[in-house]
């Protein structure tokens, strides 16, 4: 039951967002009373909790598919960070704006909870990027990946892409992916020049 009631919170929660949910809203589609409900969890901020946790499971299962496919570091670097934006601003937008503006701690609970997980994920592909030339090998791939992390950060815990024409994206593209064109080497570089999808 307690699985089942996350399942169906995260529904609703990236469907309608977090700030105006209550826990009776949540549980609607389940047909299951409140009570039910506190029996697992002793907030809405408590089931929050848990529903980043699977929510985050997940992304690291997609970010694993996406390593899987063997793509050059440069590549795979720009469309896990480029699906990250899509998420934090496409369909589930009113979800990442409440989760970034409202329960920023909540959110950097869970990511704190994953990221040796994604840091089994990145960090080795950042080593590789270095090793195969394509990023330049006086960078640590630890502060190299932080920095990322920052300007990601900087764009979606604020409003400024409210202010730019292009929004989110663009703001993405002058500051995320400079600073991973900065990283690159010549080789680096040719592989963005090359490849229409770096372009679009």
């Amino acid at each position: 039951m307690k699985e089942r009631i996350v399942e169906a919170a995260l529904d609703q929660f990236l469907k309608h967002g977090i700030r105006e949910m209550t826990i009776k809203k949540l549980i609607e589609p389940m047909g299951i009373s409140t009570k039910t409900v506190y029996k697992y969890f002793k907030s809405k901020e408590d089931l929050l909790s848990e529903c980043l946790t699977v929510l985050y499971d997940g992304l690291y299962n997609e970010f694993a598919a996406i390593l899987s496919r063997g793509d050059d570091p440069v590549t795979t670097l720009l469309i896990l960070f480029r699906g990250t934006v899509v998420k934090d601003f496409g369909v589930n937008h009113q979800f990442f704006y409440d989760l970034n503006h409202y329960y920023p701690e909540l959110q950097n609970a869970a990511i704190t909870r994953s990221s040796k997980n994604y840091g089994s994920l990145l960090l080795p592909l950042m080593q590789r990027g270095i090793d195969e030339g394509y990023f330049h090998d006086f960078l640590s791939p630890e502060v190299a990946l932080k920095g990322i992390v920052i300007l990601y950060s900087s764009i979606t815990r604020s409003d400024e892409h409210k202010h730019f024409k292009g929004g989110s994206y663009k703001l993405f593209k002058n500051l995320v992916e400079v600073y991973i064109r900065g990283m690159c080497t010549e080789k680096g570089l040719k592989e963005i020049e090359n490849n229409p999808y770096h372009n679009d």
